[in-house]
């Protein structure tokens, strides 16, 4: 048996999706532990793309089983039209599970998400306003309504009912918006429930055969570990645990069954939304990069901001994730930049440090200290063995493994799932 858990180690889109559909190809079963549709990943396979937000990306791979664990929150219109989508384009969704102990994304969430971003004004945390957090919040509240509820028709209205009369008067009494209709909701949540209740199971008790079974299993990370509600630049975070200790508690699983986890990052730093970002480079640099890596949301559309590669950051997520590997991203595209820079610690205070501070106020006094390098403005989409990338680029990957204390053990050069070395 061997279980892998791929994460994110820096905000978000850092290609996860690519090693993920890599890594499906020998796994019998992947679970995605954590998080909503504010996520997404997006996978190229022979030039098609595919867009993922709540689905596992193993069910682009025939046979696999693809699990939806307990710690994510559904939203069933996006998870149906996703599996909607799926099935068109001749990929079947027939091995795919939910867990029946999930929680569901209702209306009322995603109003009251968008209510609270317009009421923090500029202060506002940069939300997707997919209603993530006030999910999570009821969950925490245990008012929630878990899948199992939606499937059960009469636990579901009586539910439903319940929530709404709260619901209601917060979103018109104190936020001022419109009152929603009630009936409407649970019609349309039944028909939901009727269509996803084969898909609904303990899917705990089938990770459990597969463990035993001794078969290959994968849990995939959804946004990353400076996203991560503990350990992120809080408050700009999720509202959930994407780092590796999330997979116990958002699979149900205890830590000796996990036996790698690999961190991925780009060869550079992105961040969609609010929140710092000590190598952000708001220039023409940044904007280069953007262009260059097409730093566009996956979920939302919107720009990324862009910066050099933060390994103060790297070190942080390699430590709360016990990594024992790299897969790094955007190889290529920062190598066509005339000169590359690594930040190697921050100084603040007058003095250098290497360690990632909790307060906000006190990460907005640091200062990047930075290593600078040739960048390597060479073709390398098509090279698949290490030795032959360019000595720049090796360069620039050493010091990484040197400063990280993890050895890189894939490389991406290119979008495509083949467009990878494999260390």
């Amino acid at each position: 048996m061997a279980t892998r858990v791929v994460i994110g180690t820096q905000w978000g889109d850092e290609g996860k999706g690519k090693y993920i559909d890599m890594l499906a190809r020998t796994s019998d079963v992947v679970v995605r532990f954590s998080g909503g549709n504010n996520a997404g990943h997006t996978i190229v396979v022979n030039g098609e793309k595919y867009a993922l937000h709540l689905i596992p990306s193993g069910i682009l791979h025939e046979g696999k089983t693809c699990i939806i664990g307990n710690g994510v929150v559904v939203d069933p219109a996006v998870l149906l039209d996703e599996m909607k989508q799926l099935n068109e384009r001749g990929i079947s969704t027939e091995r795919l599970f939910v867990s029946d102990r999930a929680h569901v994304i209702m209306p009322y969430h995603r109003v009251l998400d968008e209510l609270q971003e317009k009421f923090r004004g500029k202060d506002s945390i940069g939300t997707t306003k997919r209603g993530i957090g006030p999910c999570y919040c009821d969950k925490a509240d245990r008012s929630g309504i878990r899948m199992c509820d939606l499937v059960d028709e009469e636990v579901f209205i009586a539910k439903t009912r319940d929530n709404l009369k709260i619901k209601n008067l917060l979103i018109e009494k104190v936020y001022g918006g419109q009152r929603l209709d009630e009936e409407q909701i649970i019609s349309e949540y039944l028909e939901y429930g009727r269509k996803l209740k084969k898909y609904v199971t303990d899917v705990n008790a089938v990770i459990f055969d597969a463990i035993e079974q001794d078969k290959e299993i994968l849990f995939e990370g959804a946004q990353a570990t400076l996203l991560d509600l503990d350990f992120g630049t809080y408050p700009f975070v999720t509202s959930s645990n994407p780092i590796a200790g999330g997979v116990c508690v958002g699979a149900g699983i205890g830590p000796v069954y996990i036996n790698e986890v690999y961190g991925v990052l780009k060869a550079y730093t992105s961040r969609v939304g609010a929140g710092p970002f000590p190598t952000e480079q708001d220039n023409e640099i940044g904007d280069k990069i953007r262009e260059l890596g097409w730093e566009y949301g996956t979920t939302t559309g919107r720009p990324r901001r862009c910066g050099w590669l933060d390994l103060v950051m790297i070190r942080y997520a390699a430590r709360i994730n016990g990594l024992t590997g790299l897969a790094i991203n955007h190889v290529d595209t920062i190598g066509k930049l005339p000169k590359v820079k690594l930040c190697v610690a921050y100084k603040k205070d007058g003095q250098e440090i290497t360690s990632f501070p909790c307060s906000l106020k006190e990460l907005a006094k640091c200062e990047p200290v930075y290593e600078e390098f040739d960048g390597w403005d060479t073709d390398i989409s098509n090279v698949r063995n290490y030795n032959d990338l360019p000595d720049n680029a090796k360069k620039y990957l050493k010091r990484i493994e040197e400063l990280v204390g993890v050895k890189i053990k894939m490389i991406g050069v290119g979008k495509d799932r083949e467009q990878t070395i494999i260390v």
